[in-house]
C-alpha cells in the first residue's frame, strides 16, 4: 500500500533498522505490565472495534482523525467529536507536564525536573495519579505529557517540563508516571518523538544523529513508556535525519511499531503536520489541532485513491483500541471524580519538599535556626511573588499560591523579624512627569471600548544610559498598545506562536496584567515618544514603565542595607523561561549577578535559592553560604522551600542534569553544528556523550556533576559485594546515616565500559540507583540491581543490543564524581 514502510526500507534508516529488543531482558526500560500494556500492532479481525470502523461512514472515520472546536471547551488544548451516533464519545485532550492546562484552575504541580531530583519513581507515580485524577476530574480524557526528551543543552527552553540528561533515569520516571496517569484512567501521551532537544528553529530544525546514540540516549524514555503501556505517543516538530518526525516510517513504524509493539496512537504536535499520504503511510493517525491535511485533503485523497481507505481504518482502529482499552466505547470507564483540591495540595508539597537540592552549605548557614531564623532579610521579586511554573503549555493557575516571604514570615513566627527587599524591579518604576513632555502621565491609562487614544510627545533623558521600558496591559497580545520611541517600535507582534508562549513569572505583573520589556540604549537628550492605544470592544488598561541603572543603583543599595541589618539573609534568584524560545545564556537574567555578589559581601551568611528553569552558572558561588535549587516549583513551593530553608525536612534531591561553569563548558558550546545548528541543519556529534558522559570524557570540571546534593546529615558506604544475576548483575552494600538528623540519601551505582565491545563508551554510566530514608545512626542493606539493557550497548551494524561482556567497573556513590565504594565483576551471558 502506498507510503507502507518496507522492512528493506527500513533497514536503510541510519544505516539500519532498529529491529531487536534488549539483549538478556530486564528492567529497563520497565517491561510492560497490567493492565493497559501495548500487546499488539492493531484491533483484532471480528473485534467490536472491527465491528464498529465497519459501520462507520468515511466523514465520521475522519471526524476521530483531526482535531476540531470543541463547542464547550474548558480552555484544553485539543478535541476531537467523536460519533454520537454509533456511541463513540468526544476526546478532550489537554497539556499537563505539571499539571491539567485548562481554564479552570487546578494543581499547579513543580516542574517535572524538581519530580525528577528526587530519584524517586515510586513519587513519579504518585504525581501521575495526582494530574490523572484531576484531570479526569476537570473533563478531560487524554493528557499531553509527559515529556520524555533528554537534556542535551543547557539553552533548551523545555529543559524544566523532562526529567533530565540520563537515559536509564528518565526511562524509570516516566514508566512510573505513566503508571500513575493512567491508574487513574486518564490516556497518558509520550512526547515528543523523538530528539526534540531544543526550542530553537524547532519547526524545521534537521537534527542528524547517528543510530545508536539515537538508540542508547533518547530512544530508550519512550521505550519505557511504551511498555508501560502509553496510549498515545506525540511526534516531534522537528526533521530526523532528513524526514519530518512526524511523517518518519523508520521512527513511527519501524522504532515505535514493529520493535516495541506499540498498539496506541500517534499524534502530531501542535500545527505540525506536513502532508497527507506520506504521514499516513509513515504511521502517524492524528493530526492536531485541526484538519488541515487530515479532514478535507484525506477525504479527497480516499476519494481519488491516493490513499486506500484501509490505511484510515488502521488509524481509526488505534484510536478506538485506547479508547476502548480505558473503557470509553462501552461505558466501562469510571465514574469522573470531583476535584480534590487538598489532595492536589498534598502531592505538590511532597513532591517540591522531596525534589529541593542543596548545592552548597558553608559555615552551617542552613538550616536556619536559633538566631538565624529570628533575623532575616528576604531578598529578589520571587521571595514576594510566588514563582509557580514556567511558560508555554506547563504553565497551570493554582487556586492560591503562597509567597515565600508570607511562608518564611509565618514559620519564623512572633517576635521575629523578617523583612523584604525587592533587590531587582522586574516589573518597572514610573516614568516621572518630569521627563516627559507634555507631562501626561503613562501609568495606570485607560482607554474605554471603542474609543483610542494617544500621546505623541519628548521623552528627555539626562544622560546616556539603558532604559529597559516595561509595557503593562489588559486584553489579549493584539490589542497591546503601540509605543513607538524615535520612530522605532518598542515592542512588535512576535512572530508565530512567539507571541503566545510567554513566561510564568515575568510575563505578568501581580495584577494581572501582561508584560512585555525592551532594553534600549539611549543617548543624552530628547527623544520622540508616541503611544497609541485602541480600547477595543473590551476596553483596555495599561501603563508604561521603565528601569534604568539609576533605578537598578537604588534597589542593590536597599538590599544591601536589608543584609547588613539581618542575622541571615535569603536571596531569590530566578529565570523564567518557556516553550518556543530557548535561553541564550546560562546566566541569570537581568543585573541579578551583581546583586547577588552585593548582597552576599554585605553579608556572608548569605542563602541563594534558585527558581531557575535549568542549569545555572554562579560567577559569586564562593561568596555565599548556601544554595538551593527549587526550579519551579509548583504552587506549594513557598512551604516547601521555607521547610527546607529551617530545617522541618531536610534536603534529599540530586541533580539530574550537571551543571557547567560557563557558557563555554559544556556538551554543545564552541561547536554551532551541535547548537543551535548552521543552516537549519543539527548535528549530535557528541554521540552518547551526553551530559555527564562528555564531561568525563573530555575531562572536564563541571560546577556541580550529574547526581550531586547535599543533607544536613551525613551517609556513610561500606561492604560492596556484586553478583551475578542472569545477564544483569546485582550491587548490595550498606548506607549509614552517621548524622543526628533523619534524611534521605540517594544511592547511585554506575558501570564503567566494556573491553570486548570495539565501541565508544562512557567513562561510567547511571546503572541503578535507589533512594532511601535513614534515621539517625539507623543502616541499611542495600541491594540495586542492573538490568542487561543497562550493561549493553546499540551495535549498529547488527541492529541489535549487544551484551557489554568481560571485567566491568562498579562504583557506587552519591554523585557522578563521588564514588563511594568501587568493585569490579566479570559480565557474562546468562540464562
Amino acid at each position: 500500500m502506498p507510503g507502507a514502510l518496507s522492512r528493506r526500507s527500513a533497514l536503510s534508516f541510519l544505516g539500519g533498522a532498529m529491529a531487536v529488543a534488549a539483549t538478556g531482558g530486564g528492567g529497563w526500560p520497565v517491561a510492560a505490565a497490567g493492565p493497559g500494556a501495548a500487546t499488539g500492532l492493531a484491533p483484532e479481525p471480528g473485534s467490536g472495534v472491527d465491528s464498529l470502523i465497519g459501520r462507520m461512514t468515511l466523514e465520521e472515520k475522519l471526524a476521530l482523525l483531526h482535531g476540531a472546536k470543541d463547542p464547550h471547551s474548558l480552555g484544553q488544548a485539543g478535541y476531537t467529536p467523536g460519533v454520537p451516533r454509533l456511541g463513540i464519545p468526544p476526546l478532550r485532550l489537554a497539556d499537563g507536564p505539571a499539571g491539567v492546562r485548562v481554564t479552570r484552575h487546578a494543581t499547579a504541580l513543580p516542574a517535572p525536573v524538581l519530580l525528577a531530583s528526587a530519584f524517586d519513581p515510586d513519587l513519579a507515580r504518585e504525581y501521575g495519579r495526582a494530574i490523572g485524577r484531576e484531570g479526569r476530574a476537570l473533563g478531560q480524557d487524554v493528557l499531553l505529557s509527559p515529556m520524555v526528551n533528554l537534556i542535551r543543552t543547557p539553552y533548551a527552553g523545555r529543559n524544566f517540563e523532562t526529567f533530565g540528561e540520563d537515559p536509564l533515569l528518565a526511562s524509570e520516571l516516566v514508566a512510573g508516571e505513566v503508571r500513575g496517569i493512567q491508574g487513574e484512567g486518564l490516556i497518558a501521551t509520550v512526547k515528543h518523538f523523538a530528539m526534540n532537544n531544543q526550542e530553537h528553529e524547532r519547526e524545521s530544525i534537521d537534527v542528524i544523529v547517528d543510530e545508536r546514540t539515537m538508540r542508547e540516549m533518547e530512544l530508550p524514555g519512550f521505550e519505557a513508556a511504551v511498555r508501560a503501556g502509553a496510549g498515545a505517543v506525540m511526534g516531534a516538530y522537528n526533521k530526523v535525519n532528513g524526514a519530518f518526525a512526524g511523517e518518519s516510517g523508520p521512527l513511527l513504524t519501524g522504532v515505535l511499531r514493529e520493535d516495541w509493539g506499540f498498539d496506541g496512537w500517534v499524534m502530531t504536535d501542535w500545527h505540525a503536520a506536513h502532508s497527507t499520504a506520506a504521514a499516513l503511510g509513515a504511521g502517524l493517525d492524528m493530526e492536531m489541532p485541526d484538519g488541515t491535511y487530515f479532514g478535507g485533503a484525506l477525504r479527497k485523497a480516499v476519494a481519488d485513491g491516493t490513499v486506500p481507505e484501509d490505511e484510515v481504518d488502521r488509524a481509526v482502529g488505534r484510536v478506538l483500541t485506547v479508547m476502548d482499552r480505558f473503557g470509553l466505547l462501552d461505558g466501562g470507564a469510571p465514574t469522573r471524580p470531583g476535584r480534590d483540591p487538598g489532595a492536589g495540595v498534598r502531592t505538590a508539597l511532597k513532591v517540591a519538599t522531596a525534589g529541593g537540592i542543596l548545592l552548597r552549605n558553608e559555615r552551617g548557614t542552613l538550616p536556619l535556626t536559633g538566631p538565624a531564623a529570628r533575623s532575616i532579610a528576604v531578598i529578589g521579586p520571587t521571595g514576594s511573588i510566588p514563582f509557580v511554573s514556567g511558560g508555554g503549555s506547563a504553565h497551570v493557575v493554582p487556586d492560591h499560591a503562597a509567597s515565600p516571604l508570607e511562608t518564611i514570615r509565618e514559620r519564623a513566627g512572633k517576635g521575629a523579624r523578617v523583612d523584604h527587599a525587592l533587590g531587582e524591579d522586574v516589573f518597572g518604576k514610573k516614568i516621572p512627569a518630569s521627563a516627559l513632555s507634555p507631562a501626561t502621565g503613562l501609568e495606570k491609562r485607560k482607554v474605554a471600548a471603542g474609543k483610542s487614544w494617544t500621546y505623541d510627545g519628548t521623552l528627555t533623558v539626562a544622560e546616556a544610559d539603558e532604559w529597559t521600558f516595561v509595557l503593562h496591559f489588559s486584553g489579549p497580545p493584539a490589542g497591546r498598545p503601540k509605543v513607538l520611541l524615535d520612530g522605532a517600535e518598542l515592542f512588535p507582534f512576535r512572530p508565530g506562536l512567539g507571541e503566545y508562549f510567554t513566561g510564568g513569572f515575568v510575563s505578568a505583573a501581580p495584577d494581572g496584567l501582561a508584560v512585555r520589556r525592551a532594553a534600549v540604549e539611549l543617548t543624552a537628550g530628547k527623544h520622540r515618544l508616541k503611544v497609541t492605544a485602541e480600547g477595543g470592544g473590551k476596553g483596555l488598561a495599561f501603563r508604561l514603565r521603565r528601569t534604568t541603572s539609576a533605578t537598578r543603583a537604588a534597589d542593590v543599595a536597599e538590599a544591601v542595607r536589608a543584609a547588613r541589618a539581618a542575622h541571615s539573609v535569603v536571596l531569590f534568584a530566578y529565570e523564567d523561561a518557556t516553550e518556543g524560545r530557548d535561553r541564550t545564556t546560562i546566566a541569570l537574567p537581568g543585573h541579578q549577578n551583581a546583586l547577588i555578589a552585593a548582597v552576599a559581601e554585605a553579608n556572608p551568611r548569605t542563602t541563594v535559592v534558585l527558581n531557575t528553569s535549568s542549569c545555572t552558572s554562579m560567577p559569586w558561588l564562593k561568596r555565599t553560604g548556601a544554595v538551593l535549587q527549587m526550579y519551579y516549583p509548583g504552587q506549594e513551593g513557598a512551604a516547601a522551600t521555607t521547610a527546607l530553608l529551617f530545617g522541618d525536612a531536610n534536603p534529599g534531591g540530586r541533580l539530574t542534569q550537571s551543571f557547567p561553569v560557563s557558557d563555554d563548558r559544556h556538551p554543545t558550546a564552541g561547536d554551532p553544528r551541535r547548537y543551535p545548528g548552521v543552516n537549519g541543519r543539527e548535528e549530535y556529534s557528541e554521540g552518547i556523550h551526553v551530559g555527564y558522559r562528555w564531561y568525563d570524557a573530555e575531562g572536564v570540571r563541571p560546577l556541580f556533576p550529574f547526581g550531586h546534593g547535599l543533607s544536613y546529615t551525613t551517609f556513610a558506604y561500606a561492604g560492596l559485594r556484586l553478583r551475578r544475576r542472569g545477564s544483569g548483575l546485582e550491587a548490595v552494600f550498606t548506607v549509614r546515616n552517621t548524622g543526628r538528623r533523619a534524611g534521605a540519601e540517594v544511592a547511585q551505582v554506575y558501570v564503567g565500559p566494556s573491553p570486548d565491545l570495539p565501541l565508544d563508551q562512557a567513562e561510567r554510566a547511571l546503572a541503578g540507583f535507589r533512594r532511601i530514608h535513614l534515621r539517625p545512626g539507623q543502616a541499611r542493606k542495600v541491594t540495586v540491581r542492573v538490568a542487561a539493557r543497562a550493561l549493553s550497548a546499540w551495535d549498529s551494524e547488527r541492529h541489535e543490543w549487544v551484551l557489554g561482556t568481560g571485567r566491568r567497573t562498579v562504583e557506587v556513590g552519591s554523585s557522578s564524581r563521588d564514588p563511594r565504594l568501587r568493585g569490579h565483576i566479570e559480565v557474562r551471558h546468562g540464562s
